[in-house]
Formats: structure tokens, sequence, C-alpha cells
């Protein structure tokens, strides 16, 4: 009767583990993504690391935005995975949102990284059109000042030649 008992008891431990088994090897979405730099010019390069759940660990996983093409994951330990991606020339500044593609499932992630936008360098980097009131006012402070300056400085050495 102990024999049955026993194999009794492995039978329903072994049932336990069959079932518990698939549930325990189920894949979890990735939990975060981060950008390194997390701000980046037109044309730059950034290292994408996403962390948590597998990560992404298995081949064919991917990591896509508005702002670089679908990129492959390489796993690094089963629970990170990385990806370095350059950014497109054409891309708007503004923070951008990432998509993971692993497993099947896809999973965004807001605002992960920042794409900076150039001065406009031939205006000394201002976005104004044209001269303000105040601009004007200074300019034309500044000329007086520089003639009347110059007068003065002429006046001055006119009449030292006639000592």
């Amino acid at each position: 009767m102990r024999t049955t008992h026993a194999l009794a008891a492995s039978a329903a431990a072994v049932a336990l583990v069959g079932i518990a088994a698939p549930t325990a090897t189920a894949w979890e979405q990735p939990t975060s993504v981060v950008a390194t730099p997390n701000a980046v010019a037109r044309g730059g390069q950034i290292v994408l690391t996403v962390s948590g759940g597998n990560a992404c660990a298995t081949m064919g996983s991917t990591i896509s935005s508005n702002a670089f093409p679908t990129t492959n994951l390489r796993s690094r330990d089963g629970r990170t995975a990385t990806a370095t991606v350059r950014i497109n020339a054409n891309a708007n500044p503004g923070a951008y949102d990432v998509f993971t593609h692993c497993e099947g499932q896809r999973k965004k992630f807001e605002d992960v990284f920042t794409v900076i936008g150039g001065v406009r360098g031939g205006l000394g980097g201002s976005s104004s059109t044209g001269a303000t009131p105040t601009d004007i006012a200074i300019g034309g402070g500044l000329v007086a000042a520089a003639l009347i300056g110059g007068g003065l400085f002429w006046m001055r050495r006119r009449s030292e030649n006639k000592i």
C-alpha cells in the first residue's frame, strides 16, 4: 500500500510541475527602454537599452520609432537587449516614442529620447524676422554717437593745425 501512495504522490507532483512549467516560461513584456544619450541632434547616434521581462532576448526582436528605421535588438544577458540607431537627418525636433516588437508582441514606450534642432546660424541663432523698434533705436543711437564723436574729433584736429 505504501508503494501505491508513493506513486500517487509522485504522479501528483509531476502533474503539478507539468502544469506550472508553461507558466514559469511564459514570455514577459519589457518594462523600460533607456536612450543614451537621451537628447541627440539629427543624424546622431543613440544606444537604446531594453530592460525587464525577457527583454526581447529572442532572435528577430526589433525596436522602431518615427525618428529612425526599424533595428534588430541584440540580447546581452537574457534580461537586457540593446540596439545602436542613427537618427534620420530629416527628423523633426521633439520627444519621440519607441516601439518594441518581441515574441509577436508590440509595446510602446513614450518620450524615450529627444531630437534637438539646429539654430538658424545665418541669423546669429535668432528666429525673429526683421528688426524690432528697440533694435532700430539702439542702432540709430550708435550711428548718431559715431557722427557726433567723429565731428568733434575732426574739429579738434582742425584747430590744432592753426596753432
